[in-house]
């Protein structure tokens, strides 16, 4: 193909109608992240897969979008080929809601710099979507938000913390200033899609604190089975693709 040509991503966005979208993760060893995500990279072009997945020893993470139910299948078959679960959140976008394909190897999923943490050994109690109104009505519990400041000015849950941070490597430090095991014995994180709280929540454990909680599947499975009468979300859920935020259902 010349350079000068529509690549698979660009020529599908005229032919599709709408677009599947899996937001997906699991923290899981990786012993060959290169070798991994070449493969990936290899089914993803086939298939005209747009969007980005992240490899690296701790795991995978990331959101992939496609013109078809059955590239969408083809791609999730070949990361099930490696990974024993996932994470996994499906939704719909009108348009391509990315302008092309990455497969990137990186240190850690989700970048928080801290060495020897293990989500995968040690991690906070998961609370599934429907019981998470009763545990954040508990006036004990202290709710976070793990997300950027420009995530929760767009919306977050009634009564949450915003720690403040531009990226989520800042959490420690939100952490130290702000947070005592002593004092906060009982705390309820939450993100968009679960990712970022598994390895906050195993951040916390390792500093001290015991009872910590976080919100399975996050924000989209929140807003996935919660009916809008019944949730204590407000505003709307940012994304990183050109849909920009969701609401209830998942919808635009």
């Amino acid at each position: 193909m010349r350079e000068d040509q529509p690549g698979p991503c660009e020529m599908r966005e005229a032919e599709a109608l709408s677009w599947t979208v899996a937001a997906l993760y699991r923290f899981q060893s990786v012993a060959d992240p290169e070798k991994l995500a070449s493969r990936l990279r290899a089914v993803c072009d086939k298939n005209a897969i747009c969007g980005t997945l992240i490899v690296a020893n701790e795991g995978i993470n990331g959101t992939i979008a496609a013109a078809s139910g059955l590239q969408m299948d083809n791609i999730l078959r070949a990361v099930r080929t490696h990974f024993d679960a996932l994470e996994l959140k499906m939704s719909g976008a009108a348009a391509q809601p990315f302008q092309r394909m990455k497969v990137k190897v990186k240190r850690e999923i989700v970048t928080l710099r801290v060495l020897d943490l293990d989500p995968t050994k040690n991690v906070g109690t998961y609370v599934d979507a429907k019981d998470w109104n009763e545990l954040i009505a508990d006036p004990d519990v202290i709710l976070i938000d793990t997300r950027n400041s420009f995530e929760f000015e767009r919306g977050t849950f009634k009564g949450a913390i915003d720690p403040g941070t531009a990226a989520f490597k800042e959490f420690p430090a939100f952490v130290e200033k702000a947070l005592d095991p002593a004092k906060h014995k009982k705390i309820a994180m939450f993100c968009t899609g679960g990712i970022r709280c598994e390895k906050a929540s195993s951040y916390l454990l390792a500093k001290g604190f015991s009872q910590v909680y976080h919100l399975k599947g996050g924000i989209l499975k929140y807003l996935e089975e919660v009916p809008a009468d019944e949730s204590k979300w407000v505003g709307r859920c940012f994304v990183f693709d050109e849909r920009e935020s969701l609401g209830h259902g998942l919808s635009e």
